[in-house]
């Protein structure tokens, strides 16, 4: 069964003063330490639906696979443990930790060359300095985190204006580390903007701040007007949050960023919230400073532009925000939802994951299942139809029948699947990552698994006869799931929200009015 990957809890290290001080001048040093992710351990095959006209269903620069309206495979990358959706790209992270990336490449969200004819539009390897724990997408811009701790990020950020550039020198069309000298543990990308946590609980932020993404400049500076001009965006800063001494969890949407403190799980938030989607009752949009949400239990955030949604230990989902094309999952409702409300249809499901496009919403199930709903103007559902969806409605295709679907992303005008196609080992495969030459990799994949299996039973066989002593020894399981099951972010077709960055102008879009 499909499992909610969770941090680690981290380390927290209490030195006293010397036995002999006095009472009142004994002094604790509490060191904090986060630990560093694992990769996910089990690989997938990706499947994609919606508008690929600039390449980003990775299907290839044939016009007529430019639209698919239900998840079709992707076949060019093999043990795939996750992927990520941008703006109008894509990022692959596979089993032995690099990362493969297709779509538009206008402003370097590719990280890589695709100065060759149709190159943008298959998967293609980025060359990074270490193998890659985590993956993270924008709009326009790209990240992940190494084994080593570094941030690594290519592309850039847009703001109202149009393009930032991702550093204060311009776009960067390769990767490079954007918080030398300190080790990280997490990252995660809304739509213009990064959010990093390093392995001592504090969290930095870079990218357009005008709807208070970043949690530490005012809208004066957020509009570059102020006497550092862009560098206070353009140069990662911490942010401060005096009440809370250590986050351990981060997440990005769209417009806004969220963080969870460690030990009492509280959660603070920051960024646009015109249609409430921080939960702040008062009418105040942009929050540029943290605020306490008051909400506990919540083991995962995600959000659209207008919308937010959260999960909760034990399955619950709540949403709030903007009610239009059905992205809340509560029905034809007539008003916008100013307070955290669950949606039923979803009870006792057993959601296991959650994801956002800009007007659709995502679920998973424990057993595989992925529920969606929303805008479907461009196939982003997978349904198979162009109408919106008002409630979840499960995802049926041939392509994916029979498989259990590990992660979604959503992205501008696509989404994307990954889906666990046979029981996975403990161990890791042994088939080598990469680029697809055989179109027989699943059969191969399945008789090599059951000669390990035939293997495994006759060593068994012949250790009983050796020793008929001995307590009978109990079968070699292969069939229990690995740990380490993980979790988006993208532009949308709704009316810009305030001081919204205009979409950049890459192609065919089909918009809602």
């Amino acid at each position: 069964m499909p499992r909610i990957a969770e941090r680690k809890k981290a380390n927290i290290i209490i030195n006293n003063a010397g036995e002999n001080d006095e009472p009142k001048r004994k002094m604790q040093r509490v060191v904090f330490q986060l630990p560093l992710p694992e990769r996910p351990r089990v690989t997938g095959r990706v499947f994609v639906c919606g508008q690929g006209d600039m390449g980003q269903l990775g299907l290839g620069d044939d016009s007529s696979k430019f639209e698919r309206r239900r998840p079709t495979l992707v076949e060019k990358v093999l043990n795939v443990v996750d992927v990520t959706a941008g703006g109008m790209h894509n990022l692959l992270l596979t089993l032995e930790g690099h990362v493969y990336s297709f779509g538009c490449n206008d402003e370097g969200a590719l990280g890589r060359d695709s100065s060759e004819e149709g190159s943008e539009f298959v998967p293609h390897a980025i060359d990074l300095p270490n193998k890659v724990l985590k993956i993270s997408a924008g709009d326009s811009h790209s990240a992940c985190l190494l084994e080593d701790g570094r941030v690594f990020a290519w592309g850039s950020f847009r703001d109202s204006h149009g393009n930032m550039g991702l550093t204060l020198e311009g776009n960067k069309r390769l990767p490079i580390d954007v918080l030398p000298g300190i080790i990280c543990c997490d990252i995660a990308s809304g739509a213009d903007h990064l959010v990093i946590l390093s392995c001592a609980g504090k969290v930095y932020t870079i990218g357009c701040g005008e709807q208070g993404q970043l949690g530490r400049v005012s809208l004066r500076s957020a509009s570059g007007e102020g006497r550092r001009g862009k560098t206070e965006l353009l140069k990662p800063g911490q942010v401060v949050i005096k009440s809370a001494k250590f986050i351990e969890t981060i997440w990005a949407t769209t417009y806004c960023t969220f963080l969870k403190e460690s030990q009492t799980g509280n959660i603070w938030a920051f960024g646009l919230n015109n249609y409430k989607q921080l939960a702040c009752p008062k009418d105040m949009s942009p929050i540029i400073t943290p605020i306490s949400m008051n909400l506990d239990r919540v083991l995962q955030i995600a959000g659209g532009q207008h919308h937010t949604m959260l999960l909760k230990y034990g399955g619950t989902v709540e949403v709030i925000g903007r009610k239009d094309y059905g992205r809340l999952g509560l029905g034809p409702v007539k008003e916008d939802v100013i307070k955290l409300t669950p949606i039923s249809a979803l009870a006792r499901k057993g959601i296991v994951h959650i994801s956002c496009g800009e007007a659709q919403s995502f679920a998973l199930t424990n057993d595989g299942k992925l529920y969606a709903w929303g805008m479907g103007s461009n196939h982003q559902l997978g349904t198979g139809s162009e109408e919106d969806a008002l409630v979840p409605t499960l995802i049926e295709s041939k392509q994916v029948e029979g498989k259990r679907i590990i992660k979604v992303s959503s992205g501008g005008q696509h989404t994307i699947l990954l889906a666990e196609d046979e029981i996975q080992f403990d161990n890791a495969p042994t088939a080598k990552s990469g680029v697809n030459t055989k179109t027989n990799d699943i059969a191969t994949k399945k008789n090599k698994y059951a000669k390990n299996s035939k293997r495994t039973a006759k060593k068994e066989e012949e250790i009983n006869e050796t020793d008929r002593a001995a307590e009978e020894m109990p079968a070699t399981s292969n069939t229990s799931l690995p740990k380490g099951r993980k979790k988006p972010i993208t532009p949308e077709e709704d009316p810009p929200a305030d001081n919204a960055p205009p979409p950049a102008k890459r192609g065919r879009t089909k918009r809602k009015t």
